[in-house]
């Protein structure tokens, strides 16, 4: 197995960062955002690309415990 636990944090932070924009995408297009628009965008805007880059950091962890 090449996951280590390093690797699973990182799976782990691109899955709940994924969820959460998603999650933002249904507020903001149900016109009422809990948190209102402005933070319901903002969690949007750092959600997508931390998704990226968690995911990225993910592979090259478990690429590089490969033996």
């Amino acid at each position: 197995m090449y996951m280590t636990p390093k690797s699973g944090l990182f799976l782990a932070g691109s899955c709940i960062t994924a969820i959460a924009a998603v999650g933002s995408v249904f507020e903001l297009s149900s016109g009422q955002p809990e948190y209102g628009t402005q933070i319901t965008s903002i969690i949007l805007a750092l959600s997508i690309p931390l998704t990226g880059l968690f995911f990225v950091a993910a592979v090259r962890d478990a690429r590089a415990n490969i033996k």
